[in-house]
């Protein structure tokens, strides 16, 4: 039985991943050379997100969330600096909640008040419920037909 490649192929086959591996290398270290442009959170801002997972108007998850940090679990700056982010709860928390928390970190930075904020990511609390007109086609099914329906 022969094999299917000559010592040459082999070598080069070996020389192309030697070379991947150190162009990896140098990525690496360029990498570990980046500084972050972020300030990250601040005490007063991981006190407004603490503030918000206390209210009312927090999601489930992030209330069970606040009870480990009170329980003393982890800390607010353990999630803000992704020292948290394999934890399971961290992590329900954060897929309900991200596009919250980002309105809510924009409008921490821009100075609003918290009890704005809050108010401003619960529609509920906003806007009363909608009416229901007998012409409304928005329901769970159709009770009337249209010729174009079909």
């Amino acid at each position: 039985m022969t094999f299917p490649y000559d010592q040459a192929r082999l070598q080069a086959l070996f020389d192309g991943v030697d070379s991947k591996i150190d162009d990896l290398g140098k990525v690496a270290a360029a990498a570990s050379q980046v500084q972050r442009r972020s300030r990250g959170l601040s005490e007063q801002d991981l006190a407004e997100i603490e503030r918000f997972a206390k209210s009312p108007g927090a999601p489930k998850e992030l209330k069970d969330l606040q009870r480990r940090v009170d329980a003393g679990e982890m800390s607010w700056a353990d999630v803000a600096e992704g020292r948290a982010l394999n934890d399971e709860g961290v992590q329900k928390a954060l897929a309900v909640g991200v596009p919250d928390l980002q309105r809510a970190y924009r409008a921490i930075e821009e100075g609003q008040d918290i009890d704005d904020i809050i108010t401003s990511g619960n529609p509920a609390a906003q806007q009363p419920p909608r009416a229901r007109r007998d012409d409304d086609d928005e329901d769970d099914g159709p009770s009337h037909f249209r010729e174009d329906a079909w």
